[in-house]
């Protein structure tokens, strides 16, 4: 009997197990209905949205062109059968129960047990999903990010920090695309690959894709945009068709928004590149991904970024450390120190010129070489067995290769003339490419100054200039971007490019020898200490460049110098304060169109200079010219016509005068002095501005000019009149019968101390004011009354006192705007 009682208990364990766990679950589900219910809300909402995540990596990956995984549609399928049901149950629920009390206990518990079941079948679903989330994602064998071989930059400050910045801008959400920019050899390229490899141990992105670009022309083909794109393509192991550029941008575009996060970076981009095009999506449609581009060109940087980073060069510490780094201990030598030092400097700062020039000096012990090698630099000639031409120059040369024109590449070789760190005034360097005939076919010296400055912008975009000149607009070159175009001017076929740069080198003595060796056409030996010039010098026919400024020993020019030089178009004696007079030759240079003598402080006469039919811009500012050539008036004026621009300041030699307008053509300039009683209306012929200051003896200029008034006439050019200090009496002898500045549009009067009524001068000259737009009033105490026309519209009135302004506006100046 108890056999037979143990085996009915053995066969009615596992039936009454089952309905125990049957009725326990019954009985479980109605009390967890509320929290069943909320949890597939939760898991349902999931669930979908990552069926459409999948759902759209699958279109992407047929438009990839990529193989389908297999699962994926079956779990899509059961996704959408889930929802369906879950939509049902939901429909059933909000139905409401029946009037029968048992009916509505049997219904309750059956909802129950269905939200159960769905429940545990949106939680299997997720499972799977999660699952396939690694099946249907990027090839797991691509590399996140791939190392690059790259000097370590942590021992430079510079370099540190500015990987800290870029750091940084990566993980802020606003920034998308950061351009950096520099000059070739600076350490961009560098920069990015520590970057790159800093990357290597984050999971900052999913991938890093390093592309080295190296667009020297434009992408504008399909062919150019075909090359870039197959390298990123590589680098995804993606296989893109040989088809349409449309088809390849959408897969390549298609395959990047399958990446959750990534960093694509674009080495050497010299033009700007449309990534629409190329297939990388925009920030706003996937906002995990972000772009880091090199470039030399901040006009390149600007239009592809959202943040810009300009590198400079090291600073003499770093660069100095940098370059015992690469020479190796015998750099810090006692006898080679000072040497090295000398090279280091030469190299500018430039990480990759300091590597190559020093690793080529590695464990070199004797001081000739070290010393020979320090010559070369300052002959901006590569060092013997350096490497540097290939390393170093070739790649900025590229940058100088690509210039839009010849005429800019002209523009920019003619920079190499000023020695380093020299800021070159950005209107003087614009005249400069003027006289020499680059700047031709623009009608006006405004459109000059625009069409230079354009240019000027142009080579501070690709980094062969730099900004310079805190006080006046001034460009500087790079000491390695100088050595290198006083290179490729040694190389050029182009005649008009050959240079000759001797500068800051201490010379006494310009070689007759070395003139004569090629046929240069621009010669510079500024900055020395030259105080002889060949008294015996055969023709150099084509030069058209001559600057000697800054050579503060030379005293005398030979007379058989300047003959020797018959094309010559520029010709620069600023600042050689031992002149004293220029040879009676001068008149032979028949081709200049500039003669530059601004401070020569001795020179005291002037030969004549009206053979000189070509000449546009005589600079004679703080000079001792006592007078002016000895030339009759007729011939003056004739030569003033055909200056395109003069500027005659006559006073002092030792008072300095800054203009105002740096841009005005032609101004005469009175101040400091007597007035004397020559004749002077030729001097305002061809004049725009006129400016006296502190000047005795303008009453009497001004009555000698009335006086001639009926054989002159009225002086039409003059549009500016300025009086500054002045304490004599206006008014006296006759007054002028015509409007002698006819086309006056702006008078200023500064501190006229005497000046009883503004009309009385206005009386004596004529002046009826019939252009004036601009007034200024200073410091004029007693001044009353301008006679103004009415009904004119004036621009702009200023006045010391409000009592100046209602004296004049009561004189009939009603539309005046103060």
């Amino acid at each position: 009997m108890e056999i037979l009682a143990s085996a009915v208990g053995a066969l009615l364990v596992e039936p009454c197990r089952a309905l125990f766990t049957l009725l326990r679950a019954k009985l479980k589900n109605p009390f967890h209905f509320t929290a069943n219910l909320r949890d597939l809300d939760a898991e349902m909402e999931g669930l979908i949205q990552r069926r459409d995540q999948l759902s759209e990596r699958l279109r992407l990956i047929a438009t990839a062109g990529l193989q389908e995984p297999s699962g994926v549609r079956d779990w899509l399928g059961n996704v959408n059968t889930l929802e369906a049901r879950v939509r049902a149950l939901k429909q059933d629920l909000a139905s409401g129960p029946t009037n029968s009390e048992r009916s509505c206990c049997l219904r309750c518990s059956k909802l129950s047990d269905h939200v159960a079941i769905r429940l545990a079948e949106a939680r299997q679903l997720t499972t799977d999903g999660e699952i396939l989330d690694g099946v249907i994602g990027p090839d797991p064998s691509i590399v996140r990010t791939e190392h690059m071989p790259a000097p370590d930059i942590e021992d430079q400050a510079t370099a540190s920090r500015n990987m800290a910045n870029v750091m940084a801008l990566l993980s802020r959400e606003d920034v998308k695309r950061i351009g950096i920019w520099g000059m070739g050899g600076v350490g961009k390229t560098t920069l990015v690959q520590n970057i790159n490899n800093k990357l290597s141990g984050s999971n900052s992105f999913d991938i890093v894709m390093w592309i080295t670009v190296s667009n020297r022309y434009p992408l504008e083909t399909e062919s150019e945009l075909t090359k870039v794109q197959n390298l990123i393509a590589k680098r995804l192991k993606l296989e893109l068709p040989e088809e349409r550029l449309e088809t390849r941008t959408s897969q390549l575009h298609a395959r990047l928004m399958m990446e959750k996060t990534f960093l694509l970076i674009l080495d050497d981009v010299w033009n700007p590149i449309d990534l629409d095009r190329l297939g990388i999506p925009e920030p706003c449609v996937h906002r995990g991904g972000r772009i880091i581009l090199t470039t030399r060109s901040y006009d390149v940087c600007s239009q592809m970024s959202d943040v810009t980073l300009k590198i400079e060069a090291l600073n003499e510490d770093e660069a100095w450390s940098l370059f015992c780094k690469s020479a190796g201990e015998v750099a810090t030598w006692k006898e080679i120190e000072p040497l090295a030092k000398a090279i280091t400097k030469e190299c500018g700062g430039l990480p990759l010129a300091i590597n190559v020039v020093g690793a080529s000096l590695k464990r070199k012990r004797m001081v000739e070489v070290w010393k020979d090698a320090l010559n070369a630099l300052h002959r901006s000639e590569p060092p013997i067995g350096s490497g540097i031409e290939n390393k170093v120059y070739n790649p900025i040369k590229w940058s100088y290769d690509l210039l839009p024109d010849e005429c800019i590449k002209s523009c920019f070789l003619f920079c190499c003339l000023f020695p380093d760190d020299y800021e070159i005034d950005v209107e003087r360097l614009v005249r400069y490419w003027l006289a020499e005939g680059l700047l031709m076919g623009h009608h006006d010296i405004e459109e000059v100054i625009n069409r230079g400055i354009t240019i000027i912008e142009t080579l501070k975009d690709r980094s062969l200039l730099e900004e310079g000149g805190k006080f006046m607009p001034a460009v500087k070159m790079h000491d390695i971007i100088r050595d290198v175009s006083i290179w490729i001017s040694s190389l050029t076929k182009k005649d008009k490019c050959r240079s000759l740069v001797r500068f800051r080198i201490g010379i006494h003595k310009m070689g007759e020898d070395e003139l004569l060796v090629k046929s240069y056409t621009r010669v510079s030996f500024m900055c020395n200490e030259i105080s002889e010039l060949p008294d015996a010098l055969e023709e150099c026919p084509t030069v058209s460049t001559l600057l000697l400024q800054e050579n503060h020993m030379l005293e005398h020019i030979p007379d058989v110098f300047l003959p020797a030089f018959k094309s010559l178009k520029i010709l620069d004696l600023s600042n050689c304060h031992g002149i004293k007079s220029l040879p009676p030759c001068l008149d032979q240079l028949v081709e200049l169109r500039a003669l530059l003598l601004q401070s020569c402080k001795s020179l005291e006469t002037l030969p004549p200079v009206g053979g000189l039919a070509k000449l546009e811009e005589l600079v004679i500012s703080h000079t001792s010219l006592a007078a002016l050539p000895q030339e009759t008036t007729d011939s003056l004026l004739n030569w003033m016509e055909k200056l395109a621009k003069f500027q005659f300041y006559i006073g002092a030699p030792n008072i300095e005068f800054r203009m105002s307008d740096r841009y005005s053509t032609n101004r005469v300039i009175f101040k400091d002095i007597h007035a004397w009683g020559e004749r002077m209306e030729w001097l305002f012929a061809y004049t725009n501005c006129i400016n006296f200051s502190c000047l005795d003896g303008l009453d009497t200029m001004f009555q000698k000019l009335v006086a001639n008034s009926d054989e002159v006439g009225c002086f039409d050019t003059v549009v500016f009149l300025d009086i500054s200090a002045y304490t004599g009496f206006f008014g006296v002898g006759r007054n002028a019968k015509l409007d002698m500045l006819p086309n006056l549009e702006k008078i200023c009067l500064n501190y006229v101390t005497n000046l009883s009524c503004a009309s009385t001068l206005a009386s004596q000259l004529g002046l009826r004011f019939s252009k004036l737009r601009y007034i200024r009033v200073k410091q004029v105490p007693t001044a009353e009354i301008f006679s103004l026309p009415r009904h004119r519209h004036y621009n702009t009135l200023t006045g010391k006192a409000p009592r100046h302004l209602h004296r004049i506006l009561r004189a009939g100046g009603r539309n005046l705007q103060a």
